[in-house]
């Protein structure tokens, strides 16, 4: 699985670990520690990532789903 961040040149080096963090389902108290921040700065540095309006695409491909045969990507329709 990756993690994409569209509009990410809009983040701050900071924001782009705490959404990274964030958004893989780290909560913010783990992030806080992790960076040694404070949980109220994380937040703030969250909501301020989000006002900047980036958004996150997950990419996982076809074959740890085992939705195709062979372990083939592309689908045929």
């Amino acid at each position: 699985m990756k993690i994409e961040i569209r509009n990410a040149q809009n983040l701050s080096f900071r924001e782009k670990q705490v959404v990274v963090l964030k958004e893989s389902g780290t909560t913010a108290a783990q992030i806080a520690k992790q960076l040694h921040l404070a949980e109220s700065t994380v937040a703030t540095i969250y909501n301020r990532a989000r006002g900047k309006g980036y958004e996150v695409v997950i990419v996982i491909p076809g074959d740890v789903l085992a939705l195709y045969e062979n372990g083939e990507d592309d689908h045929e329709q």
